[in-house]
C-alpha cells in the first residue's frame, strides 16, 4: 500500500461530452468518477480527432485545464491540431451566471437526463453507458427531424405543459 497517497474509492460515472454548437452529440465517453477531467478530457479528444478530423476548436470546462496543469492544452494543439479554449468561470460573480458556450453541453446533459434509463446510472459497463446516451441522442433527432414535439413520460413535464396551455386558452 502507497503511504503518500489515500487510497479513495469514488462511486458512480463521469459522463465527457463533445457536442456541436446545436447541442447535439459528437463523441460521448463514459469513465469511473475517479477519472480525473484531464485523463479523460485526453481519451476524449483522442476520439474526436479520429472521428472527426476538421474539428480545430474545442471550448472545455475549466475542470480539463487549470493554472496548476494545462498541460491538456498544449497536448491537444502539439498532438491534435486542436485548440482548447478553456470557459473560465470569474470568482467575483455570485450566485448563478450563464458562461459562454458552456450551456450548450449542459443543455445537452439536461436533454439526455429526461430519458429515465439516464436519469440514474442502471448500466454495469461503461460502454453500455455510452450505447444508451448515444440511444437517447437520436431518438430526441429522429423526433425533431420527423417534426414532432417532443412528448416525455415524465408527471412534472406533463403537469407544466398543461398548465401552460390553460394559462394560453385564458389569454385568447
Amino acid at each position: 500500500m502507497n503511504d503518500t497517497y489515500p487510497v479513495t474509492k469514488t462511486t458512480g460515472r463521469k459522463r465527457h461530452l463533445v457536442v456541436d454548437t446545436m447541442g447535439l452529440i459528437l463523441v460521448v465517453m463514459v469513465t469511473s468518477a475517479s477519472v480525473n477531467d484531464r485523463p479523460g478530457g485526453r481519451r476524449i479528444l483522442q476520439r474526436l480527432a479520429e472521428a472527426f478530423a476538421t474539428v480545430a476548436l474545442v471550448w472545455a470546462d475549466g475542470g480539463y485545464a487549470n493554472s496548476i496543469d494545462s498541460s491538456l492544452l498544449s497536448w491537444a494543439k502539439d498532438k491534435l491540431g486542436i485548440l482548447l479554449e478553456i470557459v473560465k468561470r470569474t470568482d467575483d460573480v455570485k450566485g448563478f451566471k450563464v458562461l459562454p458556450r458552456r450551456w450548450v453541453v449542459e443543455r445537452t446533459f439536461g436533454w439526455l437526463v429526461r430519458n429515465r434509463r439516464l436519469a440514474r446510472d442502471y448500466e454495469r459497463l461503461t460502454v453500455n453507458s455510452e450505447a444508451m446516451i448515444k440511444v437517447a441522442m437520436i431518438r430526441l433527432m429522429t423526433i425533431r427531424l420527423a417534426g414532432q414535439a417532443v412528448r416525455w413520460s415524465n408527471t412534472t413535464e406533463r403537469e407544466a405543459a398543461r398548465r401552460i396551455n390553460a394559462e394560453r386558452l385564458i389569454a385568447t
